[in-house]
C-alpha cells in the first residue's frame, strides 16, 4: 500500500466528532491534539507538506496514538485512520528514523538471532517467580509483573498446561487449519499454542504446523518501518503457501496484521488470498460449536483485544468460547471495549500515558472483582496482568479464553 493509499483513507473524515470519546489517549490527556480528529488534520497537513516530518508536535501527537482504532467502528464516515497513521508514520521514519529503543525492542522481540535466546532467558527467570515477587509501578518492576503475567497457571480452574492429546473429536468428519505461532506467543505463549490445537482437535480442526513462518510485521508498521513489514509479509505468504486451509491466529495483534495484508502489499494478488484465509482461533471454534466442555465455576471478565474488537471486527466469537463452558459466569465492566494501553511497544515506548490509559481498567475491574480475566491478546495479557499485580490485592489471573475452554475439556475428560 502507498502512503497516498494511506493517506486516502483519512479523505472521508469531516471533523464531527464522534471519534473523541472513543479515544484512550483524549480521554487521558484532554488535549485535542491528542484525538483522532486532531492527529487526521495534522496528518493532513503533513501530507501538504504544511508540516514537516521532523516538526516536533506532529510527531509528538502521533507517537502519542495508541493505534487501537477504536475510533474506526464509531466513525459514521467510515474512515480508515489505521491505514493513514502507519502511512503518517512511514513518511517521518522515513526522514528521521525510527526511534532507536523501538528498533532494539524489535530486534530482541521479533528479529532471527537475538530472540530465541532472549525468550530462554526469560522464561528461565519466569520460572524462578522473582517477577511475580518484583512486580509493580516503575519501568522495571512493571517490566517484572508482565512477565510474570506470561507464566502459564497451574490451576485447572482457570487454565492448565495439560500436554495431553485429545482422546476423540466430537466431529466425525475432522477439518484442517495451520498454526500462525508468532514471536512473542512462541517464546512466552507456548502454552496457549498447545490450548489451542487441542480445543480445535475437540471441535474436528486438525492443526498442522508451518515451517518458514516467520514475525507478522506488525510491530513494524506500526513503528512506520513499512519496508521491513512487506518483507515479513512476503515471506509469510509464501510459507503459508496458496491453499484453502484456514490460518488460525490467538494473538490479536498477528491476526489483525495477518488479515491486512491486502492492504499491505495491494500489488501482489496472492496478499488478498492469504489474507481472506485468516481466521482467529475463536472464530474458528465457535463455527464448529464449540463443544461444551465440563463446568468452570469461576466469574470472568473478558476484556476484548482492540485488534480484535476494532480492526478485526470479531466481538461475539470469544463470548461463544467462553459460553461453551458451562456454569461460568461472565461478568460485565464499563467501557471494556476500551484499550488497555500495552498497544504492542507503545507501554514500552510511552510508560506513563500507558499507564494513564490502563488505570480506569483496573478500576473497573477491582470494582468487578473477577476470580480471572480472559482476553486473546499477549500484549493485554501482560498489560493487565501487570497492573493487576501492582494495584495489589489478590493476584487476578489473566488468561486466554481458549485456555478456560481446554481446562473445561480437561475436565470433561476430553484428553487422553
Amino acid at each position: 500500500m502507498s502512503e497516498r493509499g494511506g493517506f486516502a483513507a483519512l479523505d472521508s473524515c469531516v471533523h464531527c466528532g464522534f471519534c473523541l470519546q472513543a479515544c484512550p489517549t483524549f480521554l487521558a490527556t484532554g488535549d485535542e491534539a491528542d484525538s483522532p480528529r486532531g492527529r487526521i488534520e495534522l496528518m493532513r497537513e503533513l501530507e501538504r507538506g504544511d508540516l514537516s516530518p521532523d516538526d516536533a508536535a506532529l510527531t509528538l501527537h502521533l507517537d502519542r496514538c495508541l493505534g487501537c482504532r477504536g475510533c474506526e467502528p464509531v466513525c459514521p464516515s467510515g474512515v480508515g485512520y489505521g491505514h493513514g497513521l502507519e502511512a503518517a508514520r512511514a513518511v517521518i521514519t522515513g526522514r528521521r528514523g525510527a526511534p532507536a529503543l523501538a528498533r532494539l525492542a524489535l530486534r530482541a522481540l521479533t528479529g532471527r538471532d537475538v530472540p530465541r535466546l532472549l525468550y530462554r532467558l526469560a522464561r528461565l527467570l519466569r520460572a524462578t517467580g522473582v517477577p511475580a515477587r518484583l512486580a509493580g509501578w516503575g519501568r522495571i518492576r512493571f517490566a517484572m509483573g508482565m512477565l510474570a503475567a506470561t507464566r502459564p497457571t497451574r490451576n485447572a480452574a482457570v487454565g492448565t498446561r495439560n500436554r495431553a492429546t485429545p482422546s476423540s473429536s466430537a466431529f466425525p468428519v475432522p477439518t484442517s487449519a495451520l498454526l500462525f505461532r508468532g514471536c512473542i506467543m512462541e517464546g512466552l505463549f507456548s502454552h496457549v499454542h498447545d490450548a489451542t490445537i487441542r480445543t480445535l482437535a475437540v471441535n474436528g480442526v486438525n492443526v498442522e504446523e508451518v515451517p518458514g513462518q516467520v514475525c507478522c510485521g506488525a510491530l513494524h508498521a506500526h513503528a512506520g518501518l513499512r519496508s521491513e513489514a512487506r518483507q515479513l509479509a512476503r515471506l509469510n505468504i509464501a510459507a503459508f503457501d496458496d491453499g484453502d486451509a484456514p490460518i488460525v491466529v490467538n494473538s490479536a495483534g498477528c491476526g489483525a496484521m495477518l488479515k491486512d495484508y491486502g492492504h499491505l502489499l495491494d500489488d501482489d494478488p496472492m496478499a488478498s488470498r492469504s489474507a481472506a484465509r485468516v481466521r482467529d482461533v475463536t472464530e474458528l471454534l465457535a463455527e464448529r460449536g464449540p463443544v461444551p466442555g465440563a463446568p468452570l465455576d469461576r466469574r470472568v471478565a473478558y476484556d476484548p483485544p482492540c485488534h480484535l474488537l476494532h480492526a478485526q471486527r470479531v466481538a461475539d466469537a470469544p463470548l461463544a468460547v467462553l459460553r461453551a463452558i458451562p456454569v461460568l459466569q461472565l461478568v460485565a465492566t464499563p467501557d471494556a471495549a476500551q484499550c488497555c494501553g500495552s498497544a504492542g511497544l507503545y507501554t514500552l515506548v510511552q510508560p506513563h500515558l500507558s499507564r494513564a490509559v490502563l488505570a480506569p481498567k483496573l478500576a473497573q475491574l477491582r470494582e468487578a472483582a473477577p476470580q480471572a480475566v480472559a482476553t486473546g491478546n499477549p500484549g493485554c495479557i501482560m498489560q493487565l496482568g501487570a497492573g493487576l499485580r501492582a494495584a495489589g490485592g489478590p493476584a487476578t489471573p489473566v488468561v486466554h479464553p481458549v485456555e478456560l475452554l481446554d481446562a473445561s475439556y480437561a475436565a470433561a475428560g476430553w484428553y487422553g
